[in-house]
C-alpha cells in the first residue's frame, strides 16, 4: 500500500534559518498560515512562517480535497467565494498541476427532514446569488451512471470545485515563498513573547523573532499553545480516515456524498472516499472541560461521532500532555512534530463496502493508500477568526472544523486583513473568539 506523501520523515524543504526580526510571525504552516503569509507578504509585510513539523504535514494534506460553498454557514459564504476565486488564481501562478477542477457537489437526501434541511439551506444560496440547486430522485439517479441508492433528492452546487491536497499545498507555499514569505520547518514556536502586556515576537527552539503581530494557525495545536499563555478556547480535534482506491471508470468530475460515503474524483483516476458525519473524538482533558459548550452539538447530532476513552500520550489534548511550560523547556510540539493518526481499518472496509454498493458496475474497489488526520473543530462548527483581546497583537484563526482547506485563501485574507488594521470587507461577528464566554447561544450552522 503506498506511503501518505507528506509525513516527519518528508525531506525539509524551507530549513531556515528564521531571522531575528520580522513584521508578523504566522504559527503554522497549513493552508490558513500559509495562506495568510502570502496575503501579507504581497502586502508588503516582512513575514516569517515558523512550522514545527512539515508544510501541511498535518489535515491541510490529508483532507478530503473539496473546495465548497454548499452546505457552509451563512458568515462563511462570502469568505468562500472570495477562496474560490483565489484558487483559480493560485492555480495560474504556478507551474504545479494540483488538479483544481470544477465538478460539482452533491449531497443526496435519504429522508424527507434531511431534504428540506436542503430547501432550507437553498434559500440562503439564493441570497448569495449561488448556483445552488435541489434535484429530484430521478434527476440525482441520472447524474451517475450505474447509480444504486434510495436517495429521495440531493442538493447541488455545480460551480463547486476539488483539488489535491498533498499537491496543492506545496504549491502554495512555493508561491508564498516567491513573494518574500520566510519559511522554516522544524522550528516549533514555543510560546510568545510578552513585553509591556502586549506580544512582542516568538520564542521558538532555535531563538527568538522580534515582531509586532502574531498570526496562530495551528489547528489541532491552537489551543494547547493559548493555554500556556492562560488563555482558554474550547477547540477540539477528532480523528477523520481517509482512502484513495486505484484508478477506476469515471462516474464524476465532483464531489458528493449519500450518507453512506463521501467520494471525490482524483486526479490519479481513482477515488478518494470518506466516510460523512462520521469522525471519533479522543476522550481528553480539554473534552471534559469543554463538554457543556458541545452539548447543542451533541443534542443536535449525537451519534455524528464516535468516542475514544483515551486521547494517545503525546496528542493536543493527550492526558499526560503538558499544559504548560517555558520558552528554554522542549514542549509537546517538538515531542510531535507531525500528528499522523492511524487510520481505522473498520472504517476503510465500511467505505469500500458502501462504494462498491453504489456502483456495483465499477471493478471492486481497493485502498491504494489509507491515512487519517486530527480536524480542528468548536462547538458550534465554525472557526474562531479574531483579536486575541488577551493577547494584544495575536491573531487566532483556527478551529476550521474540516472546512479548512477550500476556505484557505479566503481566510488568508480575512487574517492578514485584521493584522495590518485595515478593512476585511466582511461580517466577523460570527467568529468572534468571546462568543463561548460572553453568554451568547451556541448556533449550530444549518447543514
Amino acid at each position: 500500500m503506498a506511503r501518505f506523501p507528506i509525513t516527519a520523515d518528508t525531506a525539509v524543504s524551507y530549513p531556515g534559518p528564521p531571522p531575528a526580526r520580522a513584521d508578523v510571525v504566522v504559527i503554522g504552516g497549513g493552508v490558513i498560515g500559509v495562506c495568510t503569509a502570502l496575503t501579507l507578504a504581497e502586502a508588503g509585510q516582512r513575514v516569517t512562517l515558523l512550522e514545527k513539523g512539515r508544510i501541511a504535514g498535518e489535515q491541510s494534506s490529508r483532507n478530503w480535497g473539496w473546495i465548497r460553498v454548499q452546505g457552509r454557514d451563512p458568515a462563511e459564504i462570502p469568505i468562500m467565494q472570495d477562496a474560490r476565486r483565489a484558487w483559480i488564481d493560485l492555480a495560474r501562478r504556478t507551474n504545479a498541476d494540483f488538479g483544481l477542477h470544477q465538478g460539482g457537489t452533491v449531497y443526496m437526501a435519504r429522508s424527507k427532514a434531511q431534504l428540506a434541511a436542503y430547501q432550507n439551506w437553498l434559500d440562503i444560496a439564493r441570497a448569495h446569488d449561488l448556483d445552488s440547486e435541489m434535484l429530484s430522485a430521478a434527476e440525482t439517479r441520472t447524474l451517475y451512471p450505474g447509480f444504486q441508492t434510495s436517495a429521495i433528492g440531493a442538493l447541488r452546487t455545480p460551480s463547486d470545485m476539488r483539488a489535491e491536497p498533498h499537491l496543492a499545498m506545496p504549491a502554495l507555499a512555493a508561491i508564498a515563498a516567491r513573494a518574500g514569505v520566510t519559511i522554516v520547518e522544524n522550528c516549533a514556536v514555543r510560546r510568545l513573547d510578552i513585553a509591556a502586556g502586549r506580544v512582542a515576537g516568538v520564542v521558538h527552539e532555535a531563538g527568538m523573532i522580534k515582531a509586532d503581530s502574531v498570526v496562530l494557525a495551528g489547528g489541532a495545536w491552537s489551543a494547547l499553545f493559548l493555554a500556556n499563555h492562560g488563555v482558554r478556547l474550547p477547540q477540539l480535534s477528532v480523528r477523520d480516515t481517509v482512502l484513495a482506491t486505484q484508478p477506476l471508470p469515471e462516474v464524476t468530475l465532483g464531489t458528493a456524498s449519500d450518507g453512506r460515503v463521501a467520494f471525490r474524483r482524483r486526479a490519479d483516476g481513482g477515488y478518494t472516499l470518506a466516510p460523512p458525519g462520521m469522525s471519533e473524538l479522543y476522550i481528553g482533558p480539554d473534552a471534559v472541560r469543554a463538554l457543556p459548550k458541545y452539548l447543542p452539538q451533541l443534542r443536535a447530532a449525537p451519534w455524528a461521532q464516535s468516542y475514544k476513552p483515551l486521547a494517545p500520550h503525546g496528542y493536543p489534548d493527550g492526558w499526560t500532555t503538558p499544559r504548560r511550560w517555558s520558552g528554554d523547556s522542549v514542549t509537546p510540539f517538538e515531542r510531535m512534530r507531525v500528528l499522523n493518526p492511524n487510520p481505522s481499518a473498520r472504517r476503510v472496509k465500511r467505505m469500500l463496502q458502501a462504494f462498491a454498493a453504489a456502483f456495483p458496475q465499477l471493478p471492486k474497489p481497493q485502498a491504494r493508500q489509507t491515512w487519517a488526520g486530527m480536524i480542528d473543530t468548536m462547538p458550534d462548527i465554525v472557526p474562531v477568526v479574531d483579536h486575541c483581546a488577551a493577547l494584544p497583537g495575536l491573531v487566532i484563526g483556527t478551529g476550521m472544523s474540516g472546512h479548512g482547506f477550500g476556505i484557505g485563501p479566503g481566510m488568508g485574507q480575512v487574517l492578514a486583513a485584521l493584522v495590518m488594521s485595515v478593512p476585511v470587507g466582511h461580517d466577523l461577528a460570527r467568529f468572534r473568539a468571546d462568543r463561548f464566554d460572553d453568554g451568547s447561544p451556541i448556533i449550530l450552522p444549518p447543514l
